[in-house]
């Protein structure tokens, strides 16, 4: 049953592991962003570069400021609006 496999990623993923997740269209790689190199592990079973962006899933806009730092007030206005729901926040970064 898919809450079996639901519960045993939860556990995967509390323990630092990765799990393989469907999407719409492929499988993806998740891991625990509050682990501090979660997504460096990702990264590496990828050979990816370390400059690719991840995307980060929360719960509300509530938790926002523990995984991003410097959130303009319109995102986080935003996020407060319309969060949970159909809303990706995305952030520039200079080079």
């Amino acid at each position: 049953m898919i809450t079996n496999h639901i519960n045993r990623a939860v556990v995967l993923l509390n323990y630092n592991n990765l799990v393989a997740i469907p999407t719409e269209t492929v499988y993806g790689l998740a891991a625990n962003t509050y682990y501090y190199n979660a997504a460096q592990k990702i990264f590496e079973l990828k050979k990816s570069h370390l400059y690719k962006p991840l995307i980060v899933y929360i719960k509300s806009a509530t938790v926002l400021n523990e995984v991003a730092q410097h959130i303009p007030e319109i995102a986080l206005k935003l996020a407060k609006q319309f969060w949970p729901g159909p809303l990706t926040l995305l952030r520039a970064v200079q080079k």
